[in-house]
């Protein structure tokens, strides 16, 4: 491209987004990069403007106000020639500018909007429906014991042309597949009958686009909008635990669709008899259909992600690297496909060999956080049966001192021996604030240092844990 920004965008298309998005996706982190920058399609560059379309109004809204000014110093750099970034609502008539379609999967925008082929696009599902990840299609889940019930569950309901279960309810742990489920099944109605209307989103956008319907005034609208889909997938529903007027609308839209016939999908971290602050008439609707859960991958499943991934990359990687990768790395999918990016990505740009050797290296961190690796739900249930109280009293409202001590004691550990934020650890305690943790830590550190007795019981708990 010429420094004056013209006229060249056909010559060498999306090298610079390339360059530029990747160095924004370094600064902001792999999750904000699937959720903002990757929906995002470059659709121009003309006199020193880029012009850059995404699938909602919602996402322009939130990348205007969060990473235009960013992304604008970014490509100054790369191009003096480039004066401004403008992203604008990609219309039902652009077809997205990626991958070919032959490549990349279904025959879909990545903002989860169907090809027409005839058929009127349902303008209100590109308004609402989140972006869908390419990737995540049934062709590319790999199918093992933990998942291999939720995958045939999910392919039900995405091959039948009516409701099946409802909801199909899928849950299990971070990164074990529950939203590549999700993506598969919308995927598959949309590209197998694409006259049929789905809306993917959030629990948390469905509060947001609720609120902001109650603050407008035109409520009415938001109900025929999500009463009128087809297929309704609601991601994370935990996130509305505690929101009594977004459960009310949620269950509302619930028995609507369900009256009706049409489908609806939901995932969460956890089943839904175990949703705190649910309230009892929506668990009771969670639990009529089909409840699939999605346990920890086993060695096998691993290996088998590892394999694909590998095959899809279309590098030859050791089997022994991969091999080593499957036992290390047990989190979730997530971070072991992170890793072999990482590790690849390693060997193209210093040009040296992938081998065991090298894999330790690269991966030095991730593998130390694995070996010593703790989950809150871990903590809970050893700090619960050292003081002899129930799980479930980590996250009840009880105050009594003899659980509100051992729930501090959970909290100041999980604060020192996992990677997860204030808010984060709070969520997991019952949906507390972030202050309510601080303060829990706080007030360990004190006991600590006045009752001997008590610091031995938090540093056996400590070195039960790491152990």
């Amino acid at each position: 491209m010429n420094t004056d920004g013209t006229n060249t965008f056909d010559n060498d298309k999306g090298a610079q987004w390339e360059v530029v998005s990747g160095l924004l996706r370094a600064e902001i982190g792999e999750a904000a990069y699937q959720s903002w920058l990757k929906p995002m399609t470059l659709r121009a560059i003309n006199d020193g403007q880029v012009k850059i379309s995404v699938p909602t109004r919602f996402m322009r809204d939130w990348i205007v106000a969060h990473y235009v000014d960013r992304l604008c110093q970014l490509w100054a750099k790369e191009n003096p020639g480039i004066k401004s970034v403008d992203v604008y609502i990609q219309s039902d008539r652009e077809a997205p500018q990626t991958v070919s379609r032959k490549t990349a999967g279904p025959e879909a925008s990545s903002a989860g909007g169907h090809v027409s082929n005839g058929v009127t696009v349902n303008k209100a599902r590109n308004d609402i429906s989140g972006p869908l990840d390419q990737r995540f299609t049934f062709e590319n889940f790999v199918v093992g014991k933990p998942n291999e019930f939720a995958y045939a569950a999910a392919r039900r309901v995405a091959e039948a042309s009516t409701a099946q279960f409802n909801p199909l309810f899928l849950y299990g742990g971070v990164g074990l597949g529950k939203t590549h489920l999700m993506h598969a099944i919308a995927w598959h109605v949309q590209k197998s009958t694409p006259d049929r209307s789905v809306i993917y989103l959030s629990a948390e956008k469905f509060m947001y686009r609720f609120i902001r319907a109650l603050r407008e005034k035109n409520t009415v609208d938001f109900k025929d909008q999500f009463r009128s889909v087809d297929v309704l997938m609601i991601d994370d529903v935990q996130f509305i635990s505690g929101k009594d007027s977004t459960q009310e609308e949620f269950f509302h839209t619930f028995n609507s669709l369900v009256d009706q016939g049409r489908q609806i999908v939901i995932s969460s971290d956890k089943s839904p008899s175990d949703l705190e602050g649910m309230e009892e008439r929506l668990i009771s609707r969670l639990n009529c259909g089909l409840v699939a859960d999605i346990h920890a991958t086993t060695y096998e499943l691993r290996l088998g992600i590892l394999q694909s991934k590998a095959e899809n990359l279309g590098v030859k990687i050791p089997p022994k690297v991969l091999e080593f990768l499957a036992h290390k790395i047990t989190a979730n999918v997530r971070e072991l496909e992170g890793g072999l990016n990482r590790v690849v990505a390693h060997a193209q740009l210093v040009g040296r060999e992938i081998s065991l050797e090298a894999t330790q290296d690269v991966l030095h961190d991730l593998l130390r956080a694995n070996d010593r690796r703790v989950t809150i739900e871990e903590i809970q249930k050893r700090v619960a049966a050292h003081f002899n109280i129930r799980t479930s009293d980590m996250h009840s409202a009880r105050r009594a001192r003899s659980v509100a001590r051992p729930r501090q004691v959970a909290m100041y550990l999980a604060k020192q021996l996992t990677a997860r934020s204030l808010p984060e650890i709070g969520r997991k305690f019952g949906g507390r604030d972030h202050t309510t943790v601080m303060h829990a830590v706080k007030r360990v550190d004190e006991l600590r240092e006045l009752d001997m007795s008590f610091a031995e019981d938090v540093e056996l708990l400590r070195r039960m844990l790491e152990g």
